[in-house]
């Protein structure tokens, strides 16, 4: 446990409380907007841009975090960006103020997350990165679990009224943009800031790391961006279980259940990745997620869903926070936060699209349809990642 630091502990409570905030609003969030006017479609480019706007911003940042050898501002400027765009969904609903609302809140996701990564990846030795990354995952889903709680018990006394979700949701934002006070930069920025003292980036200059990225860095992140490519936005997931009929207050229900099961199998799976290798957990949990999306569009029942959902569990808990801490380990320390914002960045324009494929999908052909292409394409990554040399 002498791996876990001052400031492992308190970036992974500011994950927690933000969680909190984002998840309590996550669930609802396709429901709220199509009460206000936005189609399936429209919703579906909504959360793809979203997530665009942060994975660009994360690449920039990133780089910017390594080139000036700091890690703290930007942790403390993206959890408040993303408090403050909170209570701001709730007060216009016009399209263009929804996506200016969602727009800040990614956008601060995007300021923060490289650098956060990166501090942690500082924190920890390539021997025990998996538990750390692990523990920090497992604190930010236990978040996600208690934000859709709140949310569930809030929608039993208030039905429908959504908007003072939004509100709510500001307070432990806040807590969480306090809590980043505590967070101290480590020994390894300091020292990185001494030997780099370069001029600051543009905004897709980090687009160059691909040059100087190691060959191993190459191979991975390709197979994990065709993954990506075909992995909507879990909004679909949730889409689903209403079409099956399902109460609002079973969808919020099913949500909790798979961020508590994910939340649970997180650190376990980051200690397992150490002891076996990162390459043969993460493949399991691309495995994980195919059998769960193929079988989503033959589930019909409360039971159906919740298997389902403790597969898809699994599969998140063996890949979000291993696939970062891999990344990591075949990166040059100096350049930590640049290779995880290359990746998220390109990770997140293959969301977009993504997300958009699976609305036009979902509208013009079947929801199975979405599940099953999905489904497909992790199988065939998970054959690609086997295939990738042992020691990568």
């Amino acid at each position: 446990m002498r791996y876990l630091t001052r400031t492992i502990v308190a970036v992974s409570a500011i994950s927690l409380f933000t969680d909190v905030a984002s998840e309590m609003l996550y669930p609802i969030m396709p429901i709220y907007l199509k009460s206000i006017g936005f189609s399936v479609l429209l919703i579906g480019i909504l959360e793809g841009i979203a997530e665009a706007t942060a994975g660009l911003s994360k690449g920039y940042f990133g780089q910017l975090s390594d080139r000036i050898g700091k890690r703290v501002p930007f942790v403390k400027w993206g959890y408040a960006m993303s408090a403050i765009s909170k209570p701001m969904m709730a007060v216009l609903t016009a399209p263009l103020w929804i996506f200016g609302a969602r727009f800040m809140d990614r956008l601060g996701k995007g300021v923060r997350t490289a650098s956060r990564d990166a501090l942690l990846s500082d924190e920890s030795s390539p021997e025990n990165k998996g538990k750390v990354f692990g523990f920090h995952r497992a604190m930010d889903t236990l978040g996600a679990a208690i934000g859709p709680f709140m949310a569930l018990i809030f929608l039993a006394l208030y039905p429908g009224n959504y908007r003072m979700l939004f509100i709510i949701a500001f307070i432990p934002g806040a807590i969480a943009v306090a809590l980043t006070f505590l967070v101290k930069e480590s020994k390894h920025t300091e020292k990185a800031k001494k030997e780099q003292a370069q001029k600051r980036p543009n905004f897709f200059s980090f687009l160059s790391y691909w040059k100087v990225a190691p060959k191993s860095f190459k191979t991975l992140v390709p197979i994990l961006l065709l993954f990506t490519l075909f992995n909507s936005s879990d909004v679909f997931l949730l889409l689903k279980i209403k079409e099956a009929g399902l109460s609002d207050l079973y969808m919020v229900g099913i949500y909790i259940f798979y961020n508590l099961i994910y939340a649970l199998a997180a650190w376990p799976m980051g200690m397992l990745a150490d002891k076996l290798g990162m390459k043969r957990v993460l493949a399991f949990g691309l495995l994980l997620f195919g059998g769960a999306y193929l079988a989503m569009p033959a589930a019909s029942t409360l039971l159906h869903f919740g298997l389902i959902f403790t597969i898809y569990a699994l599969y998140a808990a063996s890949t979000e926070g291993i696939s970062k801490a891999w990344i990591t380990n075949i990166s040059d320390r100096k350049d930590s936060a640049t290779a995880i914002g290359f990746f998220t960045a390109f990770s997140s324009i293959a969301t977009l699209f993504a997300s958009i494929i699976a609305g036009v999908i979902w509208e013009t052909v079947s929801p199975a349809a979405v599940f099953m292409l999905s489904g497909s394409v992790a199988l065939v990554c998970v054959g690609m990642i086997v295939l990738l040399k042992k020691r990568l």
